[in-house]
C-alpha cells in the first residue's frame, strides 16, 4: 500500500512541477538556509548526520570499516588543508578536476564535460559560495536522481579522492562528495559509465554509439551536439580486467572514461582534416600520435588556427584526428540536453513522457522474447508518431523519438547485490482493435520493428529510431523472466490525445432463464423467505464445485459469498432472490469456461502469469499495478491461481468499478468524497457490508493520498482527460477500467474505517 501511494504521489508531484530545475527537492529534507543560519547564530560548522565523517561514509566492502585501505583516513575540512582554500578559482574549468585513489572516473569525466556548459555547471554547482563571506561548513549542490533535481547540502569535511590541480580549490572535491552522499557511500561510486553522469546533472537523455559500427556523419553529430551544449564521453573496451586502466604504446587507458570537449576542422597541408578533443580526468597521460602537443602536425597549422584550437601542454587534454579516434576508441557516450538536441533546431518538438512501473514475479516479469510462455505478460506502453522530422541529419524522412529503460536505485543497493539486472525493449508496431493490449497472437507471431540497441546490466538502456508514422508498443522487460525490478521508461516523441470511455455491459436473466435443478436447489434452501443469505449462497456454490474433479477449489469463502450478494443487492437486504442468484450463477460459469481454457497443463489451477488475458476475456482490461495486487492477493507460494480465488477476483473487480462509477459525476473520471461521506453514506448504502467498507476505504485514500490518478492524461497530450488511464497510462479496452489503487489498498484500512464506523 504504502509503494502504491507512494508512486501516486510522485506523480502528483511531477504534474505539479515538483522535482524540476525550478522546483528542487530537498534531499533528505534538510533546508539549507536554514541550516546554515543556524550553524551562523550558534557559531558552530555544520555537521552533517546523513552523511557523517565515519567509516560508513567511506564504504561496504574494499573501502568498509575494516578494510586495510580506510586504515590511518583523518577527516578534515578544508580550512585544516590550507590556509586559502577556495571554493572556486578563477572559474570552474576541466583541468580543476584530478583523479584521487577512487575509481570513479566515469562521473569525473562526466563532471569535466559539464563545465563546458557554464549554464548548467551554476545550476549543479552554485558559485556563490566561499570559505570566508557567511561560512558555516555547509555547501549545496543540484543533481538529479531517478530523474528528480535533488538539493544536496553537506559539510566540508573532505576525503582525498579527487582533488584539483593546485590544490587549494574545492568545488569539484566537494561536488564528489554529494554524489557519494546521493548514493550512500564514496565506495559505491566505484564503476559506472560517464552517461550516468551526464544524465544525473543535466535530467537530459543519453546515447551511445559504437565506433566499429559509426555512422558515416558522426563527426558532424558530434559538432552539433557540442553546438547546442551536449555532454560527451567515450572509452576504449577491454576484452579482460587484466586490461583494466591499461596504457597503450600511444599512452591511451583502457577501459578508462574520458571526456570528449571539442571537434573542429583544421587546414592541414592544403586539406581540411577533422579533428577531436579528448580529456583525461586524470589531468596527465596524454595520446602521443599524430596531433599530439609537440607532434609535428602542428607545424603545418597557422599561429591562429593554434590559438583558436588551444593548443596547450600537459594537462590531460590533447587533441587527435577523427580518424584515429574512431579507430582507436570503442564507444562515444552523448547526453542530449534536450530531446531534440540533433534532430531539430526548433527547441520544444518534442514531448516528454516518464512512467514508472515494475516487473514482479508471476505477473508482470516475462523476460524477453525468448521466453514465449511469459514475454507477454511484460507491461506495455502506447506510442504514436505523428509528424516527420524537419531537415533530418541522416536524411531519411520519418519520425525520430529516444526511449530510455532505466532501473531505479541500482547503485545505491551495490553493497547489497553488486549486479543489475540485464535489462532492454523490444518496439512493435501496434495493429487491430484500438487500446487493447498486444497479446500472445502479436507478439509472438510478428516480428518487432525496433528494439534496444542490446540488453545490457547497466542502470539504463538507451536508443533513437526512426519510424514511419503510425502507433507502436514498447514492451520493456529483463532478459531473463522471475526477475524483480523497479523502472522508469522515458520517452521523448510528438503524441496526439486519444479519449477513451469506459462501459459495462449488465445481463438480463427472466425466470424462464432459470436451470429447474438449480430452481429446485434454491427453494430448498431459501424457504418461504424466496431469499438466500451470502452463508446459504457458499452452501450452494460449495456444493456445486465440489463435484468437479477438473479444478482445483478450496471453496468459495464467506468473504466471496458476501461480495457477490452486494453486487447485486439492490434493496440492502443482503439477500439475493432468484433472478439475482440466476446472474450470479452464470457469471460464475463464464467464468469456469475461461478458466478452463487457460489450464494448458489441466491441473485444475491457472498460471498467474496467465491472469491479464483472463480478466480480458471476462471484460476487465487490467494495467500492471492491477495484476501485480491481484497476484499478490490471489496466487499461491507457486504463482498458481485456484478456481475460487479466480471467482472471487473477478467479482471484486466488478464491484470496485461499479462503486466508482456510481460515485463518479459527468464522466469526469474522479469523485471526492471526505471521511463522513465516506464512512456513512457508502457504507449505510452497502447494508454496511465488510466489503463495501473496504471498498470505501480505498475510494478515500484514493482522495486523500493521491489526488485523482485517474485523472491523469496519456502520454499525449496535456489537456485532455482520459477516465479511468492508469498511471502506466497503458492502453486498455472500451471495456471496464479497474482503479489499481482500489484493490491495493483495499484490506489493510479496514480495520480503521470498521472503527471509525463504530464511533460514528
Amino acid at each position: 500500500m504504502t509503494s502504491t501511494a507512494s508512486r501516486l504521489a510522485r506523480q502528483q508531484d511531477r504534474e505539479l512541477g515538483i522535482g524540476t530545475n525550478a522546483q528542487a527537492v530537498k534531499f533528505y529534507k534538510q533546508d539549507y538556509e536554514a541550516l546554515r543560519q543556524q550553524c551562523l547564530e550558534t557559531g558552530h560548522l555544520f555537521q552533517d548526520d546523513r552523511f557523517p565523517p565515519e567509516p560508513k561514509s567511506l564504504g561496504y566492502n574494499q573501502l568498509g570499516p575494516y578494510s586495510s585501505k580506510t586504515k590511518g583516513i583523518v577527516w578534515k575540512r578544508p580550512t585544516e588543508l590550507c590556509s586559502n582554500p577556495q571554493f572556486i578559482d578563477d572559474g570552474a574549468t576541466r583541468t580543476d578536476i584530478r583523479q584521487g585513489t577512487l575509481g570513479d572516473c566515469w562521473l569525473l569525466a562526466a563532471i569535466a564535460s559539464l563545465t563546458l556548459n557554464q549554464d548548467i555547471l551554476a545550476r549543479v554547482v552554485p558559485p556563490d559560495q566561499s570559505f570566508t563571506e557567511g561560512y558555516a561548513g555547509i555547501f549545496h549542490f543540484q543533481v538529479r536522481k531517478l530523474l528528480l533535481h535533488l538539493l544536496i547540502f553537506l559539510s566540508d569535511g573532505k576525503l582525498l579522492f579527487v582533488h584539483s590541480a593546485e590544490g587549494s580549490e574545492f568545488w569539484s572535491a566537494l561536488l564528489e562528495k554529494a554524489y557519494a552522499k546521493v548514493y550512500g557511500s564514496y565506495e559505491a561510486l566505484t564503476g559506472g559509465n560517464t552517461i550516468e553522469g551526464f544524465e544525473d546533472f543535466t535530467g537530459g537523455i543519453a546515447e551511445t554509439y559504437n565506433l566499429k559500427e559509426a555512422p558515416a556523419n558522426l563527426f558532424h553529430i558530434i559538432q552539433r551536439a557540442l553546438s547546442l551544449g551536449s555532454l560527451m564521453g567515450c572509452s576504449i573496451d577491454i576484452t579482460s580486467a587484466y586490461e583494466s586502466e591499461a596504457v597503450t604504446s600511444l599512452k591511451l587507458v583502457k577501459g578508462h572514461a574520458y571526456s570528449l570537449t571539442g571537434a573542429e576542422e583544421a587546414n592541414f597541408k592544403g586539406q581540411q582534416v577533422q579533428l577531436v578533443r579528448i580529456r583525461n580526468p586524470w589531468g596527465e597521460v596524454e595520446w602521443t600520435g599524430p596531433w599530439s602537443d609537440g607532434s609535428s602536425e602542428w607545424s603545418h597549422v597557422t599561429e591562429d588556427e593554434k590559438l583558436k584550437l588551444n593548443n596547450v601542454a600537459e594537462d590531460g587534454e590533447f587533441w587527435m584526428s577523427y580518424s584515429d579516434f574512431i579507430r582507436n576508441f570503442s564507444e562515444l557516450e552523448i547526453c542530449n540536453l534536450t530531446p531534440d538536441t540533433l534532430t531539430s533546431d526548433d527547441v520544444g518538438h518534442w514531448n516528454y513522457c516518464q512512467f514508472e512501473g515494475m516487473w514482479r514475479v508471476g505477473s508482470t516479469a516475462g523476460g524477453c522474447r525468448n521466453h514465449t510462455a511469459t514475454f507477454p505478460s511484460n507491461p506495455q506502453f502506447l506510442l504514436r508518431l505523428e509528424d516527420v522530422d524537419d531537415n533530418p541529419l541522416d536524411g531519411k524522412h520519418g519520425c525520430t523519438f529516444l526511449v530510455g529503460l532505466m532501473q531505479k536505485d541500482g547503485r545505491r543497493l551495490m553493497k547489497v547485490d553488486p549486479n543489475l539486472e540485464t535489462i532492454g525493449f523490444a518496439i512493435y508496431k501496434y495493429k487491430g482493435c484500438k487500446n487493447v493490449r498486444l497479446g500472445p497472437d502479436v507478439l509472438l507471431r510478428q516480428k518487432h520493428v525496433a528494439m534496444s540497441p542490446t540488453f545490457i546490466n547497466t542502470r539504463e538502456v538507451c536508443g533513437r529510431f526512426n519510424l514511419p508514422p503510425g502507433e507502436y508498443a514498447i514492451i520493456p522487460s529483463t532478459f531473463h523472466p522471475h526477475k524483480n525490478g523497479s523502472f522508469i521508461l522515458r520517452v521523448f516523441t510528438e503524441k496526439e490525445a486519444q479519449k477513451i470511455d469506459a462501459k459495462i455491459k449488465e445481463d438480463k436473466v427472466s425466470e424462464k432463464d432459470v436451470d429447474p435443478q438449480l430452481k429446485q436447489l434454491f427453494k430448498q434452501l431459501a424457504g418461504n423467505n424466496t431469499e438466500v443469505s451470502a452463508f446459504e449462497l457458499i452452501k450452494i456454490l460449495n456444493n456445486a464445485v465440489s463435484q468437479r474433479s477438473d479444478i482445483k477449489t478450496d471453496g468459495f469463502s464467506l468473504e466471496t459469498g458476501r461480495l457477490m450478494v452486494s453486487l447485486l443487492d439492490k434493496d440492502e437486504s443482503g439477500k439475493l432472490g432468484l433472478m439475482e442468484f440466476q446472474l450470479i450463477w452464470k457469471k460464475i460459469q463464464k467464468y469456469l469456461e475461461i478458466f478452463k481454457s487457460l489450464d494448458t497443463d489441466k491441473s485444475g489451477t491457472m498460471s498467474s502469469h496467465e491472469m491479464r488475458d483472463a480478466a480480458s476475456k471476462a471484460g476487465f482490461q487490467i494495467n500492471s499495478a492491477v495484476l501485480r495486487a491481484v497476484v499478490n492477493r490471489y496466487a499461491d507460494a507457486q504463482y498458481a491461481i485456484h478456481f475460487d480465488s479466480f471467482v472471487g477476483c473477478l467479482f471484486k473487480l466488478e464491484m470496485l468499478f461499479k462503486v466508482f462509477k456510481t460515485l463518479e459525476r459527468d464522466d469526469s473520471g474522479k469523485i471526492e468524497l471526505n471521511m463522513q461521506q465516506v464512512c456513512r453514506n457508502i457504507t449505510k448504502a452497502a447494508g454496511f457490508s465488510a466489503l463495501l467498507i473496504r471498498a470505501a476505504s480505498c475510494i478515500m485514500l484514493f482522495f486523500y493520498c493521491s489526488g485523482c490518478a485517474w485523472q491523469s492524461t496519456s502520454p499525449d497530450s496535456d489537456t485532455t482527460r482520459t477516465p479511468f488511464r492508469c498511471e502506466h497510462r497503458e492502453r486498455s479496452a472500451d471495456q471496464q477500467r479497474v482503479p489499481s489503487f482500489l484493490i491495493y489498498f483495499s484490506h489493510s484500512i479496514f480495520q480503521m474505517l470498521k472503527s471509525l464506523w463504530d464511533i460514528l
